[in-house]
């Protein structure tokens, strides 16, 4: 609602609100959401289940003498690269075989078009090496680009998921995220670092994970990978939505363990 049109501050409470108010049950991708539902006065039962995940086949990663920090993503002032871009210039001395790629699409909104521009334009100021802009990359692309990464970074300022993390655990890839982002268990499945917002603990963080060996590194998204297909499969997510429905439909069989009722 912060960044929305004026159309959506119209539409939300003649049509969007109502509609929600007669919903059965509400869809929640994590505990932050549910929150924030519970926050706008909804009451209903919440099943919490996360986005779902392809797990493919790993490309093979292809050679490259310099290790790579990636961001992959929505070039939006939210994503907090006003963060990354002075963090790489704190450390990039200190690693001179890593470079940062920062992928993506802008996004178009009005508000933000020049937003890009930007960010390249502070990259310049900070006089940031080893910096590079490819743009968007879809498909096969975007597969092997998280692959080809030894990190992924997300230092956001609000995520309700982030399903760029998802994919990127799924490639093999540990990730760095901040904790404007619902990704707590990537410290609990050793998947990489949950951190505070900001650039101190983006900082230390990046100090310490590129600081790891590449074989660490690896194992950590070998972690990560085994967490998407245990969790995150679409197998796995369409069996919790066919144990809700059949829940709504029989309230005498067990409450799921990822429904909310308070």
């Amino acid at each position: 609602m912060q960044h929305g049109s004026k159309v959506k501050k119209v539409f939300w409470p003649m049509l969007q609100r109502r509609a929600l108010q007669q919903a059965t049950c509400l869809h929640a991708t994590a505990d932050s959401e549910y929150r924030e539902i519970r926050n706008l006065g909804f009451h209903q039962p919440v099943a919490i289940i996360p986005n779902g995940i392809d797990v493919p086949a790993l490309p093979e990663r292809l050679a490259n003498d310099e290790r790579t920090l990636l961001f992959l993503g929505r070039i939006h002032p939210k994503k907090g690269l006003d963060i990354l871009l002075p963090a790489w210039g704190a450390i990039q001395k200190s690693f001179p075989n890593w470079r940062l790629v920062i992928a993506g699409k802008h996004d178009g909104d009005h508000a933000t078009s020049g937003y890009l521009d930007e960010i390249k334009a502070q990259a310049r100021h900070l006089g940031l090496k080893r910096i590079e802009f490819p743009g968007p990359v879809y498909g096969e692309a975007k597969l092997q680009a998280y692959r080809n990464a030894d990190l992924f970074v997300l230092p956001t300022y609000s995520e309700n998921f982030a399903m760029t993390v998802a994919e990127s655990l799924s490639m093999g890839t540990p990730a760095i995220v901040s904790k404007g982002a619902p990704w707590a268990g990537l410290e609990r499945d050793n998947a990489g670092w949950w951190i505070e917002i900001g650039l101190d603990p983006l900082i230390a963080c990046l100090k310490d994970a590129m600081s790891r060996s590449a074989d660490e590194l690896a194992a950590m998204g070998t972690c990560g990978r085994s967490w998407m297909r245990r969790e995150f499969s679409w197998e796995e997510i369409g069996s919790q939505m066919a144990v809700t429905y059949g829940w709504l439909r029989d309230r005498t069989l067990p409450v799921p363990e990822w429904i909310r009722l308070d």
